[in-house]
């Protein structure tokens, strides 16, 4: 408020410390005492703000000169320029904000798909940490049963028998499970799927690419060979977020460049997650072709042919049984046909049973790996139980279970684990 007072003169005379909660003023935005533009102030008290704190708000005119003196006006009215997260991490040290809410503040900010923003506003509203939330209290009650009874002996406690402990941390580390499962769908969604485009010269491979960036952003001609190195980028695809990688056509070749970027694509083949083999519909197949499925033989990925050049009239081509996990026809220079393709990839790597606009989802690796440490836990926890060696052992399994579940969403993290979500924000959130 201080520094507010400093910088801002309200119209209608009032300073800046006595102005009421949520309340905007007019006034004049002062640098050295002289004013440099007009604009509105508000004001929100702690703790009733985004921090949690005593916060001010100045707006201005538009204008890089004027927004860079009002910047001018603040800093040497005595405040600092706030680093990448800084605002969304003190909501979080205040309490206002859990672990996982302030990671779905980030991936908003971040989103580049409509479904990136449907999960990350689900995740703000909080879906999953009532999840986390009522498995670390189901956990709780559970241990805290166990040791009333240890530690009041004499008091007329109901005593936890071995089936109600195995029954009730069997019934939390199944809904865990659950919630650990949804991250084949975050993943897909957030991190996204090494895919690449393989084929033989001249099937059309950067013409998918184009169609699924929707611009021209790899060179197409009719000569074979055009495409000599990768190119990556990451694209939306429908929900799944691609890694994708346009190489260049395998086949054998005399020209020293060409070898060098059939080298590289049969590298990346070995890496993908996701492959889509281009061919030409429109021809039979040819000898390069076949060579290129006895590459494929080898690569583990799930992989989609894409018979391009359907607007041409497809002839029926005969596939290798098994290769392949799903087949689309498209035309990829008139874009017809990514429709299909997105069905089936979303297909491979969605839950039908997910609702992405509400449904708590894991959409982090580190989510996923404390999900899988709480899951342990409970697990060991189970089994000293039913290895008859007393519940009052398996408690300490259980402490440790809701230790991981409260690493997950905040409530004991270590500063590492902060400083690198945080680090992860655009300057100003």
């Amino acid at each position: 408020m201080a520094v507010a007072g400093r910088c801002f003169s309200p119209r209608c005379r009032t300073a800046v410390e006595d102005l009421a909660p949520r309340t905007a003023v007019f006034g004049d935005i002062l640098l050295g005492g002289t004013p440099i533009d007009d604009g509105m102030l508000t004001v929100f008290r702690a703790p009733a703000s985004y921090t949690g704190e005593d916060v001010v708000e100045i707006t201005c005119h538009g204008g890089v000169l004027v927004t860079q003196r009002v910047l001018e006006a603040v800093f040497a009215a005595g405040a600092i320029p706030a680093p990448a997260g800084e605002f969304t991490r003190r909501a979080f040290l205040n309490g206002k904000l859990s672990l996982t809410k302030a990671e779905a503040v980030g991936e908003i900010l971040e989103a580049k798909s409509d479904a990136q923003l449907r999960v990350a506003a689900s995740q703000r509203r909080g879906a999953l940490s009532e999840k986390i939330e009522a498995a670390a209290h189901g956990l709780t009650a559970l241990v805290a049963a166990v040791y009333a009874k240890i530690d009041y002996p004499d008091e007329d406690l109901a005593e936890i028998s071995d089936a109600e402990f195995v029954e009730r941390a069997n019934a939390v580390c199944t809904d865990l499970a659950h919630l650990k499962d949804t991250y084949r769908t975050g993943s897909a969604i957030f991190e996204g799927i090494n895919t690449v485009i393989c084929g033989a010269p001249n099937r059309g491979k950067s013409s998918l690419y184009n169609a699924i960036a929707g611009e021209e952003a790899a060179i197409v001609t009719e000569i074979a060979g055009t495409t000599r190195d990768t190119l990556e980028r990451d694209l939306p695809l429908g929900s799944v977020l691609l890694h994708l990688t346009d190489t260049a056509g395998i086949r054998e070749t005399a020209d020293i460049v060409e070898q060098i970027g059939v080298k590289r694509a049969e590298e990346k083949l070995q890496s993908a997650e996701l492959i889509f083999c281009v061919l030409d519909g429109a021809k039979p197949l040819e000898d390069e072709d076949r060579a290129l499925f006895a590459t494929l033989q080898n690569v583990s990925a799930p992989k989609i042919a894409i018979i391009n050049k359907a607007d041409l009239g497809c002839l029926p081509l005969d596939l290798p049984s098994g290769l392949f996990c799903d087949t689309v026809s498209i035309s990829a220079a008139r874009g017809e046909g990514i429709d299909r393709l997105q069905a089936a990839v979303e297909a491979l790597f969605l839950q039908d049973a997910i609702d992405t606009a509400n449904d708590a989802i894991v959409t982090s690796a580190r989510q996923f790996a404390s999900l899988g440490e709480a899951i342990d836990r409970i697990a060991d926890a189970v089994a000293v139980v039913e290895g008859g060696m007393g519940t009052d052992l398996a408690a300490s399994d259980l402490e440790r279970a809701v230790a991981a579940l409260d690493e997950l969403d905040g409530r004991t993290v270590c500063e590492e684990v902060v400083s690198e979500i945080f680090s992860k924000f655009c300057v100003g959130k």
